[in-house]
């Protein structure tokens, strides 16, 4: 697929209203909510519902699952009504199908079976109905982990005329990121522990400094 023009951004992991405030400050496209239990920048319903209407227009909200149940993704989307539904653990194509949402699927580069281009791309393939594809990297807590992977992994993905929108998650902070995006060229970026001072914690100067990197990158694609 072509890359766009300009590399869109999404803060995920938001647990404050005035994180929301500094990542619709800095220009974010779009910001995350983890309902994943074992993470420790897990919000409840309650807390997604206060959070959500606080959200500026034009700035769409995805809400992030692993292996939930049917009935917790469906809760969440009547009661929280996300933008888009992003499945980051073991979920079948027909299972992300099934809600009639958009959604994006999440791929753990780097770890069993997704450690060569060609796997990570067989990997993709039945997920041909996603929004995009986010690839981040392989660690135990299933996302924010800060850990980074070998974006070579990610060639035959690039390469394929099938390929979904590329999201580049993993391990992202502005010192590295102009790099990252002139190498994959990814459709947008997803960052989380990069813009914290603590798990779910957010800082308005780490999130403008990264989107200044994010810019400066751009300028010089």
């Amino acid at each position: 697929m072509t890359p766009s023009l300009r590399t869109r951004v999404k803060i995920c992991g938001l647990t404050r209203l005035e994180d929301i405030d500094a990542a619709a400050q800095a220009g974010a496209d779009a910001i995350g909510f983890v309902f994943y239990g074992a993470s420790k920048r897990c919000v409840d319903i309650q807390r997604a519902r206060l959070l959500r209407q606080s959200v500026p227009a034009f700035i769409s909200v995805t809400a992030l699952f692993v292996n939930a149940p049917e009935a917790d993704v469906r809760a969440v989307i009547e009661q929280v009504q996300p933008d888009l539904l992003q499945f980051h653990g073991d979920e079948t194509p027909q299972y992300c199908e099934s809600f009639g949402r958009r959604y994006l699927r999440a791929f753990r580069v780097g770890g069993p079976g997704l450690d060569t281009p060609s796997a990570v791309l067989d990997a993709c393939r039945p997920y041909a109905s996603a929004s995009a594809w986010l690839f981040d990297s392989y660690s135990a807590g299933y996302g924010g982990s800060g850990l980074a992977f070998d974006s070579s992994l990610l060639r035959d993905v690039r390469a394929a005329t099938d390929s979904r929108p590329m999201v580049l998650a993993g391990g992202l902070k502005p010192e590295s990121l102009g790099q990252l995006v002139r190498e994959v060229r990814p459709y947008a970026v997803d960052v989380s522990s990069g813009v914290e001072t603590a798990p779910g914690i957010k800082s308005a100067e780490k999130i403008g400094a990264f989107m200044q990197a994010l810019r400066a990158a751009s300028e010089n694609l």
